[in-house]
């Protein structure tokens, strides 16, 4: 078991309240003047405990503003002192470790960009061994839960102990209303592995545009996330990088003042016994499922071995195509999701089919 497990959380730093845990600021600090004053802004909101700032900025080509460099760590601490607030920017390597603590930093997150890249992950730990500071790390940009777990690790064997770790949604193919896929059950299988993580969503990378932040904040308190990084500019439209998911603070205070908190557990007795009134009738139901499942297959073994007989292929295109048309048909009676039992088939499909290898690869 990794030592991960007895890690405390963040709840007690920064936090000046029982509020969710806010960091905000810009994507990218442009100037002193902007960043000192979207800094008094923020801090007047009374909701912010981080004050957030991109120093570096990683671009996927180049030519693209690429940040102002060290001398933006100066105007950051100048936006702390003039505001109050904590300050924190990201860190590619071990270069820009050395730099944010000499200048004194009061936090420090990993990108995606470098989470996914052990090596670059190593190299900034050892740059913090006998550093106090609190890291926070983003998820890989591919959906990896390993590469995650195995960048808090390293941090953490370098002697941090105030870890943290950012959900900012994951890269992918295709069609989405989201720059970065939520894939929600990455973050939840993170918690599990950790239940002492603390646990913050970016909704900024997840949405990639302003109208989509607020119902993403809410699902991430629906789901128990610890708080979120949302990045703020005084003019959003005008921002070097970013733009499109960036708001005003007056905006987030507007967006977070709609958001519910809710809380973990009830004490209330009539609910606590209605509630696991309901989860024992899921678990009966679960149960159920699963013994069905079993029979399905054992009806897949059989299949495997009359194929074999009749020496058959496994894989039947038409057969398949009239399962997906069923199936989705039914599903949609009965108030199933569409993209839900897609997955779900999709794993049943897989299974049936590794269960017929199985039986026509074993010899007579």
């Amino acid at each position: 078991m990794s030592s991960l497990q007895s890690l405390h959380p963040l709840s007690d730093w920064p936090r000046r309240s029982e509020e969710p845990l806010l960091i905000s600021g810009p994507c990218s600090v442009e100037s002193e003047e902007q960043y000192i004053q979207t800094a008094n802004a923020l801090a007047k909101t009374s909701k912010v405990h981080l004050l957030r700032g991109g120093i570096w900025k990683p671009r996927t080509r180049p030519n693209a503003f690429e940040g102002v460099g060290e001398i933006g760590l100066e105007w950051m601490v100048n936006a702390r002192t003039e505001s109050g607030l904590p300050v924190m920017t990201e860190v590619a390597n071990a270069e820009h470790v050395e730099m944010c603590l000499k200048h004194g930093l009061d936090a420090l997150w990993i990108g995606a960009r470098t989470t996914v890249n052990p090596f670059s992950v190593q190299e900034i730990a050892d740059a913090l061994r006998g550093v106090d500071i609190p890291v926070f790390i983003k998820n890989p940009v591919n959906p990896d839960l390993q590469l995650w777990m195995g960048a808090l690790e390293r941090i953490q064997q370098a002697g941090i102990q105030r870890i943290a770790a950012i959900h900012r949604g994951f890269s992918h193919f295709g069609d989405s209303i989201y720059r970065n896929k939520p894939m929600w059950e990455i973050p939840i299988a993170l918690r599990t592995a950790y239940p002492n993580i603390t646990l913050i969503c970016d909704p900024s990378h997840i949405c990639g545009r302003r109208d989509l932040l607020q119902g993403v904040a809410q699902k991430a308190m629906d789901l128990g996330f610890d708080g979120w990084m949302i990045e703020s500019h005084l003019t959003p439209d005008q921002a070097l990088s970013d733009a499109a998911q960036q708001i005003t603070p007056e905006a987030l205070v507007a967006m977070l003042s709609s958001i519910q908190i809710r809380q973990a557990q009830s004490d209330d007795i009539t609910f606590v016994h209605e509630l696991q009134a309901l989860r024992s009738r899921m678990d009966k139901v679960d149960e159920e499922i699963i013994h069905l499942l079993g029979k399905r297959m054992r009806i897949a073994e059989e299949l495997g071995r009359f194929k074999k007989e009749e020496s058959v292929t496994i894989f039947q295109i038409d057969r398949w195509k009239e399962i997906l048309e069923s199936r989705t048909m039914l599903a949609e009676q009965v108030g199933l999701s569409k993209e839900f039992i897609l997955k779900y088939l999709e794993q049943l499909h897989k299974e049936s089919i590794r269960t017929q290898t199985r039986v026509m690869n074993q010899r007579d």
